[in-house]
C-alpha cells in the first residue's frame, strides 16, 4: 500500500491536463505546419504570380500587341502547331527592327544576336514542373483564347505569370472548360467578350462544335 502511494506522487493530478495540452499542442502545430505549407504552394511567394521576368533586352508587349496590333501568334508561332508556343527568333524580331529603330542601343543584344549567328535566351515565364504534360496546340484548337492563361499581356510592360497555373487552376477548367472558350478566329484577341446574355451557352455550342470533353484523368497531364 504504501508503494502504491509513494508511486501516485510521483505524478500529481496536474500533470493529466499538462499532457493533455502537450498532446493538443503537438496535434495543432503538425496541423498548423501542413495547412501553412499548403497555403504557401498556393500563394503568389511561390507561384511566382505578379513577378516580371526580365528578358535579355527590353520588349514592351503593350507597345507591340496593343499599339501595333501584333498577332500573338507571329512570335509564338508554333503554338497551334506543337506543345510549344515557341520563342520569337533574331530573325523575327529583325524582320521588323532590321529597318525599325534599328541603331537603337536597346536592340543591340538582337544585332550581336544576329551577326554572331547566335540564338536570343529567352527566359521562361509559364514554366511548368518537368512531370507536367501541356500542349498548346491542343488547347488553342479547341478554344482556348491566350489571355485565359496568360493575361492581359497587351497591358504589360514586362511579361509576369497572371495566374498560379497549380493543379487545382488547372483541374477548375478541364472539370468545367465551357466558360473559357472563344471562336478560333478570336484565340489571340485580349478583349474578346462572348455575344448574349449567355456566355454559357456561347461556351457549351463552342465546346460541342470543337469536340471539347473535361479531362480529369491523372494521365491527361501526367505521361
Amino acid at each position: 500500500m504504501a508503494d502504491k502511494l509513494a508511486t501516485a506522487a510521483l505524478f500529481p493530478p496536474w500533470t493529466n491536463t499538462a499532457i493533455r495540452v502537450v498532446l493538443l499542442c503537438l496535434g495543432l502545430g503538425v496541423a498548423g505546419t501542413l495547412t501553412s505549407f499548403m497555403v504557401y504552394v498556393r500563394s503568389p511567394f511561390f507561384t511566382g504570380q505578379h513577378e516580371p521576368v526580365v528578358q535579355p533586352f527590353e520588349f514592351d508587349h503593350r507597345h507591340h500587341v496593343g499599339d501595333d496590333g501584333i498577332d500573338c501568334r507571329y512570335c509564338h508561332s508554333t503554338v497551334d502547331k506543337s506543345p510549344s508556343a515557341g520563342y520569337p527568333s533574331t530573325e523575327v524580331c529583325t524582320n521588323c527592327h532590321g529597318q525599325v529603330w534599328n541603331q537603337s542601343p536597346m536592340l543591340e543584344p538582337v544585332r550581336q544576336s544576329y551577326f554572331t549567328d547566335r540564338a536570343l535566351v529567352w527566359r521562361r515565364v509559364h514554366d511548368l514542373p518537368d512531370h507536367v504534360y501541356f500542349n498548346h496546340s491542343i488547347h488553342v484548337n479547341k478554344g482556348v483564347g491566350c489571355v485565359t492563361c496568360h493575361g492581359r499581356v497587351d497591358q504589360m510592360a514586362e511579361i509576369m505569370r497572371e495566374v498560379p497555373l497549380t493543379m487545382g487552376w488547372c483541374l477548375d477548367c478541364h472539370r468545367n472548360p465551357e466558360p473559357n472558350l472563344r471562336p478560333r478566329d478570336q484565340i489571340t484577341s485580349m478583349t474578346w467578350k462572348a455575344p448574349g446574355d449567355d456566355a454559357l451557352a456561347v461556351g457549351r455550342a463552342i465546346a460541342r462544335n470543337n469536340g471539347v470533353h473535361t479531362r480529369v484523368s491523372c494521365t491527361t497531364c501526367h505521361r
